[in-house]
């Protein structure tokens, strides 16, 4: 199992926004496209309140290139996308990386 972590730095004032469009679209068309998320977080104390964290499980590379290219190109997430974003940018940039667990993490 390989985890994405995922940051979205939301511009001031748009995470509200940025929710939205995961509770409303979002969610839905990665179930359509078989991505697995793992939990969700925002910043109760620290750095940033503006910042959406999240991991996507994936079962390998490939299976992460061939879905996560299959949604970003799905016409009705750039429709949803483009409508969300009609009066400005949420997301002034996206932080990802891939995790590999150590030896002795709970999570595999």
């Amino acid at each position: 199992m390989i985890h994405e972590l995922r940051i979205y730095h939301c511009l001031p004032g748009r995470l509200p926004n940025l929710h939205k469009r995961f509770e409303t679209v979002t969610l839905k068309l990665w179930e359509k496209h078989g991505i697995r998320q793992a939990g969700f977080w925002t910043v109760q104390v620290g750095e940033s309140n503006n910042d959406l964290y999240y991991l996507l499980e994936w079962e390998s590379m490939a299976e992460c290139e061939r879905k996560w290219s299959a949604f970003a190109s799905d016409p009705e997430w750039l429709a949803a996308k483009a409508a969300s974003e009609a009066d400005g940018p949420i997301v002034g940039h996206i932080t990802n990386m891939f995790l590999k667990p150590t030896p002795y993490s709970s999570v595999r």
